[in-house]
């Protein structure tokens, strides 16, 4: 368990460790990038298009001024389109270029770089320089922030602020499966990974979001207002300013995201005590952070073998994404949200495979639609593990290794957390064609449904206390996320009374209020169309 409280002065000492994780090579080893970089150095030289040169202006007359409004109208949009112009194939210019526009402020250009990086990672290669140096950034920009002489004066939009821990945990994520694939490394890159073990460390990465929290005391924050109180009241001085509430916050998704990746499942949900799952929630604010949310927490609760709640996690944040859909189509992150969505569909067909529940019904029809043979096929006895297997691979984070050590041993962290899956869905793997028969039934004698299922008696009474067993799972109600009660998850009960199962089926009632409301719009929509067409 790793320590989210920190003394004052270990706070800065330990932060400081990290503005020190610079990495160290010998003249021969730096030469040898030259011949690597796929993006080439740009020289001082190098041609700005007045209306990019005009953009960072303006970009950064809006930094000092602390403009939250007009940056978020540059971050969102301006920039992307300014990416899309010019850049799709090559990086922006190099803040070493810019440098004289902005009068050589480190502030701005700490900030630029951090855009700098973030496109050559989304939109081209990135080397192991690019790596290191992006790496060294941040620590630039989080020093900067953890360690001034009071709360510094910047004023940063939500979304950026979001996707600032979000870029920094996908680059630790990238640098770690990176660094774990060995045999397609030369001797110089080996050489640098094994001499500079703290780029990217774990430990680095858990420190810096531990410290934001602590710094903000966001924790403190949102216990008084779960209690009803005002926020402000334990905000103290860094955690009234905007800039280190929402860095806080944000540090909280990440941790849950971090601690999955890293397969601490207990201490992701952990994670989120003091964090309301609802509308009202900040994390709400930001679509990208409230989808992650939703998806590491419905993850977690999956893999804790609670399907029930998973379920009610993904069908949440599903609902939600199909109510937004016109919004998030206009975002620059709708493809990422798509993606997102498409795998959060073939986790809920695992989950319903597993513990069949009552959805939504936009949710059914989509689910249907998307994957409905998989379900049917997962419900088919043995054939349907290797579908458990294709959509765990394309649905689940890609997970590190948290040593990171260098000692020739190849690591793949997804092998183990696919194999630990796998066992329990076979485990349970004949109990849907069990279910099957029984829902057919009142009563029924062990020796018949045996002859059924084409199994000894013994075997079926192993997977009657199997279904028996899996039928309960602790179940969300109130409280923390952990919490929960252990309760019956499946509408079918039986119990057996010398050879002899009794069944017994609670059937929830539709509501048809909701279909036929759904209907009705459709029916006026397609009139509406019709009319306009004559």
């Amino acid at each position: 368990m790793y320590n989210d409280v920190f003394e004052d002065d270990d706070l800065v000492a330990e932060v400081e460790l990290v503005a020190q994780a610079r990495y160290s090579g010998n003249a021969d080893l730096d030469d040898g990038f030259d011949g690597e970089v796929s993006v080439s150095q740009q020289p001082a030289t190098v041609q700005i298009p007045d209306v990019v040169r005009n953009f960072i202006l303006f970009f950064y007359r809006n930094v000092l001024e602390n403009n939250v409004y007009e940056l978020h109208n540059i971050y969102d949009t301006s920039f992307n389109k300014l990416t899309d112009k010019y850049y799709t194939k090559q990086p922006w210019p190099e803040a070493e270029v810019i440098a004289p526009l902005v009068s050589n402020d480190e502030v701005f250009l700490t900030l630029y770089r951090e855009l700098y990086y973030r496109h050559i990672y989304g939109r081209l290669t990135p080397t192991l320089e690019h790596r290191f140096r992006s790496y060294e950034n941040y620590c630039d920009l989080f020093n900067y922030i953890l360690n001034s002489d009071g709360p510094v004066n910047l004023e940063l939009p939500n979304q950026w602020l979001w996707d600032i821990i979000d870029e920094f945990i996908y680059q630790f994520q990238s640098f770690s499966n990176y660094r774990d694939r060995l045999k397609s490394k030369s001797e110089e890159e080996y050489a640098l990974l094994r001499d500079n073990p703290q780029i990217w460390s774990t430990y680095s990465v858990l420190n810096v979001l531990y410290s934001f929290i602590q710094k903000s005391r966001i924790n403190e924050q949102l216990l008084v207002s779960k209690n009803g109180g005002d926020m402000m009241e334990a905000a103290g001085e860094y955690g009234s300013r905007p800039l280190y509430k929402n860095l806080g916050y944000f540090s909280i998704i990440g941790l849950l995201r971090v601690n999955c990746l890293l397969g601490d499942f207990v201490l992701a949900l952990k994670m989120m005590d003091n964090v309301v799952l609802n509308k009202k929630a900040l994390f709400a604010r930001v679509s990208a952070c409230h989808v992650t949310a939703y998806y590491y927490v419905g993850f977690a609760y999956m893999m804790m073998r609670r399907y029930a709640d998973a379920i009610k996690a993904f069908s949440n944040i599903l609902s939600f994404l199909l109510r937004t859909k016109p919004y998030h189509s206009r975002s620059y992150q709708s493809e990422q949200l798509t993606r997102k969505s498409d795998q959060m569909y073939a986790l809920l067909a695992m989950c319903i495979a597993l513990c069949p529940t009552r959805l939504d019904e936009n949710i059914h029809t989509h689910l249907r639609e998307k994957y409905g043979e998989h379900i049917s096929k997962m419900q088919k006895g043995e054939e349907g593990i290797p579908v458990f297997e294709d959509l765990f691979q394309h649905a689940c984070p890609k997970f590190i290794s948290a040593s990171g050590r260098l000692d020739g041993t190849p690591r793949d962290p997804y092998t183990i957390y696919m194999k630990t899956f796998v066992t329990d869905i076979q485990n349970q793997i004949k109990l849907p064609t069990l279910r099957s028969f029984m829902k057919l039934y009142t009563t029924m004698g062990i020796d018949k449904l045996a002859k059924f299922l084409e199994m000894d008696p013994e075997e079926l009474t192993m997977q009657l206390l199997v279904f028996k067993q899996k039928s309960r799972q602790i179940k969300w109600v109130s409280g923390d996320l952990l919490d929960g009660e252990y309760l019956p998850t499946s509408d079918l009960d039986f119990c057996m009374k010398q050879d002899v199962v009794h069944i017994a089926e609670s059937k929830v009632g539709r509501r048809y209020a909701d279909w036929f409301l759904r209907n009705i719009n459709r029916c006026e929509d397609i009139v509406a169309s019709l009319e306009q067409r004559a």
